[in-house]
């Protein structure tokens, strides 16, 4: 059947591995970038990364311009616009964990221009992915955004980043395996357009992380290699998609039911991996993958239960029982769940 065109936009160079910060200025001359950099980065990320490549930048005689932001806002959005205006900076490059960096592709898409991505900590897929979220109130806002021309993963860096943030990265990418399923439902169910190839490598991307999650240990810079290498592939897949879809079902409706309940009371990463036990118990029933998903993260050392979210039981319920009202997006939650149901779920699963 024919299918419409559509623009696939890849990173064009991807650097991982020990010590490839320094590596950075050649991975951006490479992709022909010109004009000032304007480096886009958060106070620990400056004193871990960002400093060191605007002295790379410097000596290269590209004289970067620096923004710190300390909080993901669309205020801090503009702030980058004006800074990037002020500075007429030709690209932008973001420094950090996500917020930094969802908040410099945001304003590289706004002015049309490259971004370049340097994480500092593997905490979730946005690393390479062409889409931003930004809290605002009580809600969280996911929107289009410019991809990285380059992302310069340096394992060193981030296997020092605290171990939190890396378990959080790994659970959003196992969480991948709900959503691909989710998505499949969508196709089955309500015609919704579905690419064979991106899920296949968003699945393979999460039955990877299952497969090694006793690999995944802290302080190991392998590790930080294996989370990086998911992270990019994920955010692959969600470019050939066209959409957050690959790694975006249920789990991800619950996790952001959480964030309007009880802003900031856990890591984007634990709440979606929880929200995937639960998600792969409604897909299966008691005898499906759902088992293997908690394993996996409790080997890893992310959280499992609602408690280790330090989220009480009854935000649980009411995040299950309201989830789907918050996307037009069909899941396995359908048209809701009755809070009976949600209950019998989270308990089986051991969430509550």
């Amino acid at each position: 059947m024919f299918q419409k065109s559509i623009w696939i936009r890849l990173p064009r160079n991807v650097l991982v591995g020990h010590g490839v910060l320094e590596d950075t200025v050649t991975a951006v001359e490479e992709l022909h970038l010109a004009g000032r950099p304007l480096i886009v980065t958060s106070p620990t990320p400056r004193e871990v990364a960002g400093e060191r490549v605007a002295e790379l930048f410097a000596a290269a005689g590209r004289d970067p311009e620096t923004i710190v932001v300390e909080t993901a806002s669309f205020d801090a959005v503009e702030r980058v616009i004006d800074a990037a205006d002020d500075a007429d900076a030709g690209f932008l490059v973001g420094v950090g964990g996500g917020k930094p960096i969802d908040i410099a592709k945001m304003a590289a898409d706004h002015r049309g221009q490259g971004f370049v991505s340097v994480p500092t900590a593997a905490s979730h897929d946005g690393i390479v992915s062409g889409r931003g979220s930004v809290p605002e109130k009580d809600t969280r806002h996911s929107v289009a955004a410019e991809p990285p021309l380059a992302v310069v993963a340096d394992t060193a860096i981030i296997a020092d980043a605290p171990w939190r943030l890396t378990t959080a990265g790994c659970a959003d990418i196992i969480s991948n395996y709900t959503a691909v399923r989710d998505w499949n439902l969508a196709r089955r169910l309500q015609n919704v357009e579905y690419s064979e190839y991106a899920g296949a490598l968003s699945q393979m991307t999460a039955e990877m992380l299952v497969e090694n999650a006793d690999s995944i240990k802290p302080g190991l810079e392998e590790s930080a290699w294996i989370v990086v290498k998911a992270l990019v592939s994920s955010g692959v897949a969600m470019s050939i998609a066209g959409s957050s879809r690959p790694a975006s079902g249920a789990e991800h409706l619950f996790s952001h039911r959480l964030d309007r309940l009880v802003p900031n009371a856990a890591l984007h990463g634990h709440q979606v991996g929880v929200g995937s036990i639960i998600t792969a118990y409604l897909q299966d029933g008691e005898q499906g993958m759902w088992r293997e998903i908690r394993d996996a993260l409790e080997r890893i050392g992310a959280p499992t239960t609602a408690e280790g979210l330090s989220i009480d039981e009854s935000t649980v319920i009411e995040a299950l029982t309201s989830a789907h009202e918050i996307r037009d997006r069909y899941t396995i939650l359908g048209n809701g769940m009755n809070e009976e149901a949600a209950r019998e779920a989270a308990r089986v699963t051991g969430v509550i």
